[in-house]
C-alpha cells in the first residue's frame, strides 16, 4: 500500500506509543482481551505502521484497537474520534472526482490521503462494527470504500449516526463538504 518505507524518530515514537497506550487503556470494551504489552511489541517490530498511525492521529483520527486476527495475528486499528476527523475532511472521493471538478476543486481527495498515510479507508460493514463500539459522526460524515457498481456510476457513499441509528447514503464522488472526511482501518 504505502510506496517509502517511513519511520519515525524515537523521540515521536515514545510519544505516540504512550498516547496509543492511554487511549487503549481507557477504552478496554473496545477491545477486550487485548494486552497493550502485545500491541506494543507488535507495532515496535512494524515501524512503518507506527508511522502510519502517526499520521492518523496527526489528522484527528484518534486511532484504538478494535480487534485481533488470531490468523494472521493482526490488530486491527480504527479511527476512533468522535467526529470525523479534522485533518481529513473537504475532499472529494477519489482522484478522478477530483480532477473532474472544474470550480474549486479541493486540494485532495480521501482514497489518495489514505493512500499515502498507509491506511483504507472503513467498509460499510467496518463503520458499522466502529458504531457498536461508541457513538461516532453525530455531527459530521465518513465517506466509506465505496463498491465498484456504485463507483463506476460516479457515485460514492459515506455515512453518519443519527437518530441513533446509522445511515449510509450516496453523494456524487466529486462532492465535497467541511463536514465530511473519511475514517480509516490499519492492521498491524
Amino acid at each position: 500500500m504505502q510506496q517509502e518505507n517511513h519511520t519515525l524518530p524515537a523521540e515521536e515514537t515514545q510519544a505516540l506509543l504512550h498516547t496509543l497506550k492511554t487511549r487503549f487503556e481507557k477504552n478496554m470494551k473496545r477491545h477486550e482481551g487485548l494486552k497493550w504489552a502485545d500491541v506494543q511489541a507488535r507495532l515496535q517490530s512494524r515501524p512503518e505502521k507506527l508511522w502510519s498511525l502517526y499520521e492518523m492521529e496527526n489528522t484527528g483520527g484518534e486511532p484504538d484497537v478494535v480487534g485481533y486476527d488470531t490468523a494472521s495475528e493482526t490488530f486491527t486499528f480504527f479511527d476512533c474520534s468522535a467526529e470525523s476527523p479534522k485533518g481529513r475532511r473537504s475532499l472529494c472521493y477519489d482522484r478522478e472526482s477530483q480532477e473532474s471538478r472544474k470550480d474549486f476543486p479541493p486540494e485532495n481527495n480521501a482514497l489518495d490521503m489514505a493512500m499515502e498515510m498507509g491506511i483504507e479507508l472503513l467498509t460499510e460493514e467496518q463503520y458499522r462494527a466502529l458504531q457498536l463500539l461508541g457513538t461516532f459522526d453525530t455531527k459530521t460524515s465518513s465517506w466509506l470504500r465505496t463498491p465498484a457498481d456504485i463507483r463506476q456510476l460516479g457515485g460514492a457513499i459515506f455515512a453518519d449516526f443519527r437518530y441513533g441509528h446509522v445511515f449510509v447514503y450516496h453523494n456524487g464522488a466529486q462532492s465535497y463538504y467541511a463536514a465530511r472526511g473519511f475514517r480509516g482501518v490499519l492492521r498491524a
